[in-house]
């Protein structure tokens, strides 16, 4: 296959500037980026006019559910769709059975997605009760982060122990991120909630269940931790506008505490539970509009640092179970992209916003090695879009395993016409290349 590619006319978005240019692919890497460019003899030509060249989405939180639930998704199939929604790079998390809390169980999964992934990858070592050995042991350039579940979501890797938490906060080797809700908290919203309904409990209590007030009080406590040790902490998934004052706006770079949200926040209100349901049920919870809107704007600032997806797929079947058996969690990386820019057409975030918080904050954030940016000497990571194209989303056209979308009957005012991963075309607008392979991602760190 020839991997030499000439970009022509594309409109590139990067490091706050919007310009039109060619970008030259060869070798996996951006060679040149010119005003004009001369195409060369052997080399394919991508004609771009009128389509937006951005640097391939860096998704730091996903869910590929590989090893042990592979009846709702797997490493190759989420992958897939990850490509086809201009996601050339994921970090997953540990929470698989087994769970990734040592370093054998770590490169399992890397082995694995070295012959599956269609997308770059890299994975995180969990933290439990009892594994503070094996976090003191994490090889710095092995992982991208230490997960710590500060708040049961899902499995059993709930981090509650006040000393452990003090031993991982004080020696972990690479950022911790957590999941930031409280689980006594939780337990008593839901035992009232019991005694209200029984067993048929609205799916519209569960953002008052899984409460603002859960979410905030472990935030505070993991930022405190922080603070006290000199973390270098990622707080995941923010759901609230109570918890954006604990946070500084600005540029990632220098950053010891950061923080994350996903585009499910950005787009679902509490009001959405009604037509959706469990399709929508997640943790956290989607909240108020007053909570979406001030996320956005957190966002716009820099308060908030990345955009990502929390990606995390079931079957339909397990999501039309009952409220207490239905599980959280929504499928979103093939369409996470285009809603992202929703945003910008609606003139809530400017288009070089997106790009800084889904490419290039995350690569900053986790040491990526020459990834998440378009720079001569780069990665070829890259995302072509079509804002003129609309896009109605269909349960169809899904990839992810479990074969739905909460998307599903909406229009996205924008298509994705094209996806490299280390310079090859990993999805051209209708189709997965399946013969692409991803990379480990490399970090670099001292």
């Amino acid at each position: 296959m020839n991997d030499a590619w000439l970009i022509r006319s594309a409109e590139l978005v990067n490091e706050g500037r919007r310009f039109h240019a060619d970008l030259r692919v060869r070798d996996g890497r951006i060679e040149s980026i010119a005003g004009e460019l001369a195409a060369r003899a052997g080399e394919q030509v991508f004609e771009a006019a009128g389509l937006w060249l951005l640097p391939g989405m860096i998704d730091d939180q996903v869910h590929f559910r590989e090893p042990g639930l592979t009846h709702k998704a797997d490493i190759e199939s989420e992958s897939r769709a990850a490509v086809a929604g201009g996601i050339t790079s994921f970090m997953e998390m540990p929470n698989t059975r087994p769970p990734a809390i040592d370093r054998d169980a770590l490169e399992a999964k890397y082995a694995r997605a070295a012959q599956v992934s269609r997308a770059n990858y890299a994975f995180y070592l969990g933290a439990t009760n009892d594994n503070l050995d094996a976090i003191r042991r994490l090889d710095p350039l092995s992982a991208p982060g230490i997960k710590v579940f500060m708040g049961a979501s899902t499995g059993n890797m709930l981090v509650d122990d006040p000393a452990t938490l003090e031993g991982i906060f004080r020696e972990a080797p690479v950022p911790i991120i957590t999941h930031c809700e409280d689980t006594p908290t939780i337990a008593a919203n839901l035992a009232a909630a019991h005694a209200r309904y029984g067993a048929a409990i609205p799916v519209e209590q569960h953002p008052l269940i899984r409460s603002r007030e859960a979410c905030i009080k472990s935030t505070r406590l993991a930022i405190e931790l922080a603070r006290r040790h000199g973390t270098r902490l990622h707080v995941l998934h923010l759901s609230t506008a109570d918890e954006l004052a604990l946070f500084e706006p600005g540029p990632v770079a220098g950053k010891r505490i950061t923080a994350e949200t996903c585009v499910h926040y950005l787009h679902f209100c509490d009001a959405d539970y009604t037509r959706l349901g469990n399709r929508i049920k997640c943790n956290p919870a989607i909240k108020t509009a007053l909570d979406r809107d001030a996320i956005l704007r957190a966002l716009a600032e820099g308060r908030i640092d990345v955009l990502a997806t929390d990606h995390a797929p079931h079957l339909a079947s397990e999501k039309a179970l009952d409220y207490d058996h239905a599980p959280s969690g929504l499928p979103l990386v093939q369409f996470a992209l285009q809603c992202a820019l929703e945003r910008v057409f609606e003139g809530k975030l400017t288009l070089e916003r997106v790009v800084e918080a889904v490419s290039h904050a995350p690569a900053t954030l986790f040491d990526v090695r020459e990834r998440g940016y378009l720079r001569e000497g780069y990665a070829a990571d890259l995302v072509l879009v079509d804002p003129r194209r609309p896009h109605t989303v269909t349960d169809a056209e899904v990839l992810s395993k479990c074969a739905w979308s909460p998307f599903a009957g909406e229009t996205f005012r924008s298509s994705i016409a094209a996806t490299f991963v280390n310079g090859r075309m990993a999805w051209d607008g209708a189709r997965v290349n399946d013969a692409i392979r991803g990379e480990r991602l490399a970090f670099a760190r001292g």
